[in-house]
């Protein structure tokens, strides 16, 4: 009985596996879901094809349109569904996976974890903002002891900038209240370096942290896979 209430949970996957000329992909209950495909995992998160593709036949569309699963991690619903097949429904649907992954990859006990290095940092929100089109500014506030309390997005910009100003940094720092703050912001462009807007902008907080009696720790850069802290290059 329970291989039957196995074999009965596992049809509709099977189902969903079967090829355009009905051959049925290899999928056991000892081995789901290690053999399985990127594009086999997608289908299943798709769910159902179009009358003339499989919901496989979609998943590779899309990764040929996007060359690999970090680029299409990056894709906003509305890029997704330039793929004919590709509803708001399963738009949403692969755009709620992504973020799961991006939040499982940045640990989900961060209200744990000290905050001490720019590289902690980096390991925490590189996963969350690697893949974002435009740039979104954070703050993220710490208690007397450098512990993560959590984390407040001020601006989300252009591609080009995002709009900063020191009351909105603060306020959620004096309410908490904080002992200190470390400013984060992602360049899309990929390139990790300050620009002169990013240190004008580091300059005015830290001396209004300075007023408040909130320290500023640092301002971290994230970009790609790098980042650049300007508290570590002596900046701050």
């Amino acid at each position: 009985m329970p291989g039957e209430l196995h074999q009965t949970w596992l049809n509709p996957l099977i189902r969903l596996l079967d090829g355009p000329e009905g051959e049925t992909q290899r999928t056991t209950p000892s081995t789901w879901p290690a053999p399985l495909t990127e594009a086999e995992l997608l289908g299943i998160l798709l769910g159902k094809g179009t009358r003339k593709k499989t919901a496989i036949d979609l998943a590779r569309e899309l990764l040929d349109q996007y060359e690999s699963l970090q680029k299409l991690f990056s894709r906003s619903p509305s890029e997704l569904m330039k793929i004919k097949g590709i509803g708001s429904a399963k738009a949403a649907t692969l755009s709620a996976a992504f973020e799961l992954v991006r939040r499982v990859q940045s640990n989900s006990h961060r209200a744990k974890i000290s905050l001490k290095r720019s590289s902690d940092v980096a390991n925490q929100y590189l996963p969350l903002m690697r893949d974002l089109r435009k740039e979104v500014f954070k703050v993220l506030l710490l208690n007397r002891a450098n512990h993560f309390i959590r984390d407040v997005t001020i601006s989300e910009g252009t591609l080009e900038a995002s709009i900063v100003h020191p009351r909105d940094v603060f306020r959620e720092a004096i309410l908490e209240p904080a002992a200190g703050i470390i400013l984060i912001h992602n360049h899309p462009s990929g390139n990790p370096n300050p620009s002169e807007e990013d240190l004008r902008i580091t300059k005015q907080l830290v001396e209004a942290g300075r007023l408040l009696g909130i320290k500023v720790y640092d301002h971290i850069i994230l970009a790609g896979e790098s980042y650049r802290s300007l508290a570590d290059e002596g900046l701050i």
